[in-house]
């Protein structure tokens, strides 16, 4: 029963993350975006990751996780979005090693 408490202050812990590097990076100069940009996407990753590992112990339902991980996902096209909006390309480099 600790494990579903502690998983969830996570989940929630990491929502508030995202939410504040988005709103930090919607202010902060040209130059210096992208890295905040970088920052939410990894954020929104984790967050995504921590929500499947809370639907494969059956902490939440199929419908609470279906709806949860659509939302993210549009989160992260968003994100992707302002990314390239900013006309940075930053390929998955690590993931071919």
């Amino acid at each position: 029963k600790s494990a579903r408490y502690t998983l969830g202050a996570r989940i929630e812990n990491k929502f508030l993350t995202l939410l504040e590097l988005g709103y930090v990076a919607y202010f902060t100069e040209k130059e210096k975006k992208i890295e905040k940009i970088l920052n939410c996407i990894l954020v929104l990753d984790t967050l995504k990751f921590l929500i499947h590992i809370a639907w494969e112990a059956k902490f939440i339902s199929n419908q609470q996780y279906g709806g949860i991980s659509l939302k993210l996902n549009d989160s992260g096209k968003m994100l992707g979005g302002w990314k390239r909006n900013l006309g940075i390309n930053t390929e998955k480099k690590n993931r071919n090693l």
